[in-house]
């Protein structure tokens, strides 16, 4: 038959030959319509495959961004890795005109209109290594050091100036220890509440498994009630007057 069958497409001259070699009595039912509307493909089911997918190339890279590093991310790095509450310090970002930083002068770790933070030690430290030749360990131990003097100094100033406000009539409220604290004891006092709750429960259901929930009704009998049931009774109480009929058993004991 080779590489194609076409036996499915001659359906009809087959049903046909065998009609007139008198091997069938009648055509089929279907043979006149297949005569008047053909199929438009081939009978025979196609072959199915699965679609073989190219290899995806890998995108080129000419097109993206190149990496864009400073020297001072390094020493950004390092510093806020050693220091890292500096991080939850506010901070002032408003400037005068966008480029206040080209009129610091970074001899001095203290710049006036600039607050004292990371940022200043990691531009001191650049200022030393380029300025005064020294080793990135070394210019990182003066700024540091530089920087926790005037930090220190600050802290001084500031506590300062509240104990003159104080002495003078101030109220600053509660400072950050005190309100820590109240939030403290509160979940303290709470948890303690939970757990005598929890250790009531865990009794309550340890006697329930020994003992019965007490009546609170009285079931004791008084006066007449008494003197009835026990009248009524009496017939069947052993060792009384009346005695206790036989409530079976063997009729002659041996």
């Amino acid at each position: 038959m080779g590489r194609y069958d076409f036996r499915p497409m001659r359906v009809r001259q087959t049903a046909k030959a065998l009609f007139d070699a008198r091997r069938n009595d009648s055509l089929p039912q279907w043979y006149n319509i297949i005569g008047d509307i053909p199929p438009s493909e081939t009978l025979a089911r196609p072959l199915q495959r699965a679609p073989t997918t190219k290899k995806a190339r890998k995108p080129s890279r000419m097109f993206q961004p190149l990496p864009i590093a400073y020297p001072e991310d390094k020493l950004r790095s390092e510093f806020f890795g050693d220091h890292p509450w500096e991080l939850a310090r506010p901070r002032i970002i408003v400037e005068d005109s966008g480029n206040d930083a080209k009129h610091y002068d970074w001899s001095n770790i203290v710049q006036p209109g600039k607050q004292l933070d990371g940022e200043s030690v990691v531009q001191r430290q650049m200022w030393l290594m380029k300025h005064r030749a020294m080793s990135k360990p070394m210019a990182y131990d003066v700024a540091r050091r530089e920087f926790y003097f005037h930090r220190h100094r600050e802290d001084i100033r500031r506590r300062v100036a509240q104990e003159e406000a104080l002495y003078v009539g101030a109220y600053f409220g509660k400072g950050p220890m005190e309100i820590g604290m109240e939030l403290e004891d509160r979940t303290w006092e709470g948890w303690k509440r939970w757990a005598r709750e929890q250790l009531d429960d865990e009794e309550a259901a340890r006697a329930q498994l020994f003992s019965a929930a007490p009546s609170t009704e009285s079931t004791a009998l008084e006066g007449e009630e008494f003197e009835a049931a026990l009248e009524e009774v009496q017939s069947s109480v052993p060792q009384s007057k009346a005695g206790q009929p036989a409530l079976g058993g063997a009729a002659i004991h041996p």
